[in-house]
């Protein structure tokens, strides 16, 4: 049976617009396409732009997780600031400081995260969660969030990436600390209110990292090592 089509839906599906989204009059989000003009773009093949979308959308998602959490647990936002969530969100994503923290020692990806759920931290346990995730992801795609003709991602690291994100994410929801308390709130499920928004997130964010690496792999010809484990015992994937 032939394969070429699983490429050409997955470029429609990512590639439905190459989008950033921006907020309509109406309070609804409309397609806006970054530098769609740009004489940048003639540097970029398809897969680069559903690089970019993804790479971007996933990014916005994280954007999002940390105000989440940070309005979840806004004990952890006072370990690191008197500033409200926003400000902290924005120097986290926009500042000057090459994602070097020195509140968590300066360490990103699998590093990072193993430090938001270590019993012995005391420190703002959504920062190096967040630190980690977003450095972990730019890794996964050679170092970089913006892609060209002479760049090349290996859809194994991409794939990786995934299976990292479920680990993290399930930690998030069952990591305790030596009080049998969550080292992070998220959903809320009780008589009263039944809060996954935090989980629906997550998943949109695995769905884009799988979808992406099964292209990826598909146009280049390369295999996956598809790596079945035991969320409860598994440990993340080094890059």
């Amino acid at each position: 049976m032939p394969r070429r089509p699983v490429f050409f839906v997955s470029i429609i599906l990512l590639l439905s617009g190459c989008v950033a989204t921006a907020p309509a009059k109406d309070g609804k989000t409309v397609p806006q396409q970054r530098d769609g003009s740009s004489i940048a773009q003639l540097g970029k093949s398809d897969m680069d732009r559903m690089a970019d979308v993804q790479m971007r959308e996933n990014t916005q998602s994280l954007r999002l997780l940390m105000t989440k959490l940070y309005k979840r647990n806004p004990r952890e936002l006072r370990k690191s600031t008197s500033d409200n969530v926003d400000v902290m969100v924005d120097w986290v994503f926009e500042g000057d400081h090459g994602w070097q923290f020195k509140k968590i020692g300066g360490v990103q990806g699998t590093a990072a995260l193993n430090l938001a759920f270590s019993p012995e931290y005391q420190g703002d346990r959504v920062l190096p969660f967040i630190v980690g995730l977003y450095t972990m992801l730019i890794k996964a795609h050679g170092g970089k969030d913006e892609f060209y003709i002479t760049d090349s991602i290996d859809p194994q690291t991409v794939y990786n990436a995934a299976r990292n994100l479920e680990i993290a994410v399930w930690k998030l929801s069952n990591a305790r600390d030596s009080n049998g308390q969550l080292y992070l709130l998220t959903n809320e499920i009780n008589e009263s209110e039944r809060n996954l928004s935090f989980e629906r997130e997550f998943g949109k964010m695995v769905g884009r990292l799988d979808l992406f690496a099964i292209t990826l792999a598909e146009k280049s010809q390369r295999l996956i090592s598809r790596v079945a484990q035991n969320l409860a015992t598994a440990l993340f994937i080094p890059f």
